[in-house]
C-alpha cells in the first residue's frame, strides 16, 4: 500500500546518502513511482541535504564532549636565529658577540577535572539526538512535500484527462449535429453551436497541458534536479487506492505524542537543557588539575672562533695567574707542599707556546658548540597538581545558574507549545479528511447524474425531441462534474498526507 511505500521512504531518508558529484548524472526514469520520486529527492533535494549536514558534527561534539574527559597533550617543537649585539631585560644589558642558532622542544599534558566534564557528554548526546530528529522532521516534510506535488501533478493529468474526454464528447457531437444537418433535422445553429463548443473545449485540453507540464517541472524541482529533465515523456505510475478513513483522534495524538520528530527533538533539547542546569549549579564545586611536562633546548654560536678566542683569552689569564702564585709560593720561608703549579700552561689549557688552546680542548669546544639542531639540553621533568575552589566570583555563577534555568522553562513551554500546535493540527487535518472523504462520495454521485443527463440528452437530440442547447449543457454539467470528482479525490488524498505530516508518521 501506499503508507508502506512511503514508511519505507522514511526509513531510507534516515541513512547517509553519498554526494551527488560522487554519484554521476541523475537519471530520471520514464515511468515514475512515488518510491522512485522519494529516493530522488533524498539524494538530491538541497533542503534535506542541507539538515542531513548537521549530524557529523552533533556526533563529533559528542566525540569532543567524552575526549574533554582525558588529558589534553601538547607537543611543540621550534627553531629561530639571534643576531650579535646587546639587549636590555629587566634593567640588566646582555652582550651577544656571536649570531646563534637555537632550536627547543616541549611535551606538555593538562588535566582539568570537575562536574561539568563528566555533564558535558550527556548533553551533548542529548543535543545529538535533537539533531537526528530534527533530520527525521525534514525526511517528514520533504516526504509530504514531494508526495503533495506528486499528487498534484496526479490531479493536473487527470484534469487533461477530463478536457480530453470533453474534445471527444464535442467532437461527436459535432459530428451528429451535421449529419442531421445534410439530412434536414437540424438547423445550423446546432452546427455552429456544436463547433463554439469543441474550440473551448480544445482551448481548455491545451490549458491543462500546460498546467500538467508545470506540475512536472515543480516536481522535478522539488526532487532537486536540473530543469533540463523531459517532462513530456515523463509519466507518473503511482495508483492511490480511496479507501474510507477509519481514524481516532486520541490514538492519533497519542501516537504523535510518541513518533512526532519536531516533538521528539524539542523533548530532547528539553533533556539537555536540564542536565545544563544541574552543571551550572555544580560549578561551585571544587577543580582538580594536574599537569606536568618535557623540554630541551639547544644554542649553537655560528662564530666558533669567538668562543675559542674567548676561551684562549681566560686560558691565558689563568695561566697568568698561575705563574703569580707559583712567585709567591716559592718566595715563602716554608713552602706548601704540593702548592706549585709545575706547568701553569698545562694547567690553563694551553699548549707549550701559550699562545694557543691544547688541541683536546679545541675539540671539547667544537663538540660543545655544535649542537643545532637535535643535540637538545634536557630540562628536568616538571610535575604540578592543583586544587580550584570558587569563593566570590560577583555573581557570575548565579547568574549563569539564572539563565540554564530559563532555557530549561523556554525549552519546557516549547514542548508544551508543540503538542498543543500538534494536537491541533491534527484535529484539523482529521476533519480536513473526513470532509475530503464526503466530499469525493457526494461528486461521485453527482458525476453518475450528470453522465446519466447527458445521455438523456444525446438520445433525445438522436431522435428529434432534444437541442443541442441541451446537449452543450449537459456536456458541460459531465466536464464540471468529473472535475468537481478530481478536485475532490485529490483534495482527499492531500488531506491524508496533510494527516500524516502532523502526525509524523504514515497511517495507511
Amino acid at each position: 500500500m501506499l503508507a508502506r511505500r512511503v514508511a519505507g521512504a522514511l526509513i531510507v531518508l534516515s541513512l547517509a546518502v553519498l554526494p551527488a558529484s560522487a554519484q554521476g548524472p541523475v537519471r530520471v526514469p520514464r515511468q515514475l513511482s512515488l518510491a522512485q520520486a522519494l529516493e530522488l529527492s533524498k539524494q538530491n533535494n538541497p533542503t534535506y541535504r542541507q539538515a542531513q549536514a548537521n549530524a557529523d558534527p552533533a556526533a563529533e561534539a559528542v566525540k569532543a564532549a567524552q575526549w574533554a574527559q582525558l588529558p589534553t597533550l601538547n607537543v611543540f617543537s621550534g627553531m629561530s636565529y639571534t643576531g650579535a649585539g646587546s639587549s636590555t631585560f629587566g634593567g640588566t644589558t646582555f652582550n651577544q658577540t656571536s649570531p646563534s642558532v637555537s632550536s627547543s622542544y616541549s611535551f606538555s599534558a593538562n588535566w582539568q577535572l570537575n562536574t561539568r566534564n563528566f555533564l558535558t557528554p550527556s548533553i551533548q548526546r542529548a543535543q545529538e539526538r535533537a539533531t537526528v530528529e530534527n533530520i527525521a522532521a525534514a525526511g517528514v516534510t520533504l516526504v509530504s512535500d514531494v508526495t503533495s506535488q506528486y499528487l498534484n501533478t496526479l490531479r493536473a493529468a487527470a484534469v487533461v484527462g477530463v478536457a480530453v474526454q470533453q474534445v471527444t464528447r464535442d467532437t461527436a457531437f459535432l459530428t451528429l449535429a451535421r449529419a442531421r444537418q445534410q439530412v434536414g433535422q437540424a438547423s445550423l445553429i446546432d452546427v455552429l453551436q456544436a463547433q463554439t463548443a469543441m474550440a473551448t473545449a480544445q482551448v481548455q485540453l491545451l490549458q491543462a497541458l500546460q498546467g500538467e507540464s508545470q506540475a512536472k517541472i515543480e516536481l522535478v524541482r522539488r526532487l532537486g534536479l536540473p530543469a533540463d529533465v523531459d517532462v513530456d515523456s515523463l509519466q507518473l505510475v503511482e495508483p492511490f487506492p480511496l479507501v474510507e478513513p477509519k481514524f481516532d483522534l486520541q490514538a492519533l495524538r497519542t501516537l504523535a505524542h510518541e513518533s512526532n520528530p519536531t516533538l521528539r527533538s524539542l523533548q530532547e533539547q528539553q533533556r539537555a537543557d536540564h542536565i545544563s542546569v544541574k552543571a551550572a549549579r555544580l560549578d561551585r564545586l571544587p577543580t582538580f588539575s594536574i599537569s606536568t611536562g618535557l623540554s630541551g633546548y639547544t644554542q649553537q654560536f655560528t662564530n666558533e672562533s669567538i668562543l675559542l678566542n674567548n676561551r684562549l683569552l681566560g686560558a691565558q689569564a689563568t695561566e697568568a695567574n698561575c705563574a703569580f702564585q707559583n712567585e709567591i709560593l716559592m718566595g715563602l720561608t716554608t713552602p706548601i707542599p704540593g702548592g706549585i703549579i709545575a706547568d701553569c700552561k698545562a694547567y690553563a689549557g694551553l699548549d707549550a707556546t701559550g699562545n694557543a688552546l691544547q688541541p683536546s680542548i679545541s675539540q671539547a669546544i667544537h663538540n660543545g658548540n655544535s649542537v643545532f639542531p637535535f643535540s637538545f639540553t634536557r630540562q628536568p621533568l616538571s610535575v604540578s597538581l592543583g586544587i580550584s575552589l570558587p569563593i566570590w566570583d560577583a555573581y557570575t555563577r548565579s547568574l549563569g545558574i539564572s539563565r540554564a534555568e530559563a532555557l530549561e522553562d523556554q525549552a519546557r513551554e516549547g514542548v508544551r507549545a508543540q503538542q498543543l500546535a500538534t494536537d491541533a493540527q491534527i484535529q484539523s487535518q482529521l476533519l480536513a479528511v473526513r470532509t475530503a472523504w464526503l466530499r469525493t462520495q457526494i461528486q461521485d454521485t453527482n458525476r453518475v447524474a450528470a453522465r446519466q443527463q447527458l445521455q438523456l440528452a444525446q438520445d433525445r437530440y438522436r431522435i428529434g425531441n432534444g437541442t443541442g442547447l441541451e446537449i452543450a449543457d449537459a456536456q458541460n454539467a459531465v466536464t464540471q462534474a468529473e472535475a468537481d470528482y478530481v478536485t475532490a479525490v485529490y483534495d482527499y488524498h492531500l488531506a491524508v498526507v496533510g494527516l500524516e505530516a502532523a502526525v509524523g508518521r504514515p497511517l495507511r
